[in-house]
């Protein structure tokens, strides 16, 4: 299931994000507020998946109707929007020395914010709905490029390419942990009840590149394939042609 961004009305969404038409509980009624509604969405969804996230269920943890939910949230796109930039908040700030400690520095975190809010995964960025923590991420994460060389729009570029090969290994690591927990096996061992199968049927001979190549990353990962070897390999190797961009912009 995938939920776009952007999906619910623009101005209700941005006064959201940016708090403008906070609401005020009436007296006697529980203390809600845009952000009790938010932090019981992203909890929801943290602990069942974006699929279960409903105004219904997000009143019913919270212990209201339905219907008085939307006093403070239209609907399920602007809660979902306001989820979204509420959670970028969580990554962290510190300087690094140098663009490619800044660069690793930064896809680190956003790795840690996909493990943290799997959910993330499930939200297709359809449009940058732009909210306060969103903001303030994007200005970070552009000033560790700032002043070595590359244009605005390739800093920007640069940081997309980052962030996009991130969002790939995350999805890696995510459909790993969820297939070793529905299947009740690692994939070590789902290999190792597989390999007296294969033996019958497999002949290196005829696969020679294939067979020498597939067992030296079986030793090395123990595994047919390791989410964290392609995550640090690509960012290194991201990185490095980033590295030969800055050099070019010297000459």
């Amino acid at each position: 299931m995938i939920e776009h961004t952007g999906s619910g009305d623009p101005a209700r969404t941005l006064a959201l994000l940016w708090r403008t038409q906070e609401r005020v509980s009436r007296k006697g009624k529980p203390d809600l507020s845009v952000d009790r509604i938010v932090r019981a969405g992203i909890e929801l969804a943290d602990s069942d998946g974006l699929k279960a996230l409903s105004m219904r269920r997000v009143a019913e943890s919270l212990g209201v109707g339905t219907m008085s939910l939307y006093t403070y949230v239209p609907g399920k796109g602007e809660l979902i929007d306001v989820m979204v930039d509420t959670v970028q908040a969580t990554t962290g700030r510190e300087t690094a020395q140098g663009w490619r400690a800044h660069l690793t520095y930064v896809a680190r975190e956003n790795l840690a914010l996909y493990r943290r809010h799997p959910w993330l995964l499930q939200v297709a960025p359809s449009r940058t709905v732009l909210g306060p923590q969103v903001a303030a991420k994007y200005d970070f994460e552009l000033r560790g490029l700032d002043g070595i060389g590359l244009s605005d729009v390739e800093m920007d570029s640069v940081l997309e390419l980052v962030l996009g090969h991130v969002q790939n290994s995350a999805r890696g690591l995510t459909a790993a942990a969820v297939t070793e927990k529905e299947t009740g096996l690692t994939d070590q061992q789902w290999w190792d009840a597989a390999a007296p199968f294969l033996m019958t049927v497999f002949d290196p001979a005829r696969y020679p590149v294939a067979a020498r190549v597939g067992g030296a990353v079986g030793e090395a990962h123990q595994s047919a394939f390791s989410p964290e070897h392609s995550f640090e390999f690509g960012l290194e190797m991201l990185l490095d042609g980033v590295g030969r961009l800055i050099e070019s912009r010297a000459l």
